[in-house]
């Protein structure tokens, strides 16, 4: 039996992407308030952003519950 291995992520690689996306969600909601037409496309799909990443996570956790 091999011992498990410890991964070793820096403080900027563990909050990087949940930075990115409470930015780009950010960046949705002030679309939102801007104007209409293009801004109004361009807010729902920033916000649609963490919603996709949540349900993709959860199937992909489905899938490796499904495999042990």
């Amino acid at each position: 039996m091999t011992a498990p291995r410890r991964a070793s992520h820096t403080t900027a690689q563990i909050f990087a992407a949940p930075l990115a996306i409470g930015v780009i969600t950010a960046l949705g909601l002030t679309t939102a308030l801007l104007g209409d037409g293009l801004w109004d496309w361009m807010s729902w799909i920033a916000l649609s952003l963490p919603v996709a990443v949540a349900v993709g996570y959860w199937h992909l956790g489905g899938k490796r519950a499904a495999s042990r």
